[in-house]
């Protein structure tokens, strides 16, 4: 005990044990606290609330925010539900084999059109879009976000199956560098049309 009390006294004076002294705190020196303490999840969410709140003067940051924070936070507990552990195609290989629940890109653009869904949403919409539809091993499916009342070709896209792992990537339709994008609606009329023309032998 003696020996516990002379250490302590030691510290005390000394100022030299780590742990025994509060930080030596300096005006001059910068805040770093938000810094150092920013997710790369949390700078996601920024940079796309900013964007979407880019898209037009009508969208309300409330909107944005929870918009944001769900595209980009949800993916990342789909991906640890859906034991998603390999790059996309390899991902999609396991699904189709039955040794993965779920991850293929139209499950990642349903369940977040769904999560979307329980925002209700005043002054942003959503969009289902569908690139390379005419060939359906590369058919890719994603949710778009736009303002209220905007074309779908004005909005961004989120898409938490391209990088992996539910890592959310995003950006402008029209200035997607990977894909070409057609609204859902259309691509499905397209192929009810050609499911007719071959049930008629055209």
């Amino acid at each position: 005990m003696k020996q516990m009390i002379r250490a302590v006294a030691l510290c005390a004076l000394t100022g030299l044990a780590t742990g025994c002294t509060m930080p030596k705190t300096d005006a001059s020196m910068p805040n770093l606290a938000f810094s150092e303490q920013q997710t790369p999840e949390a700078a996601k969410v920024m940079a796309l609330k900013a964007d979407l709140l880019a898209l037009g003067p009508g969208v309300d940051p409330d909107e944005a925010q929870r918009v944001a924070e769900v595209a980009v936070m949800e993916p990342l507990e789909w991906a640890q539900e859906w034991n998603v552990e390999d790059p996309p195609l390899l991902h999609n290989m396991k699904v189709n084999h039955g040794l993965r629940p779920r991850g293929l890109c139209k499950d990642w653009a349903d369940d977040l059109q769904v999560a979307m869904w329980g925002l209700n949403l005043q002054t942003i919409d959503l969009h289902r879009a569908i690139a390379n539809s005419r060939n359906i091993k590369l058919e890719h499916s994603v949710l778009i976000v736009s303002a209220k009342g905007a074309a779908m070709e004005q909005g961004i896209v989120l898409d938490p199956w391209r990088q992996g792992l539910g890592r959310l990537w995003w950006g402008p339709v029209l200035e997607d560098p990977r894909y070409h994008w057609d609204a859902r609606e259309d691509v499905f009329a397209w192929k009810r049309e050609w499911q007719a023309r071959v049930a008629e032998g055209g």
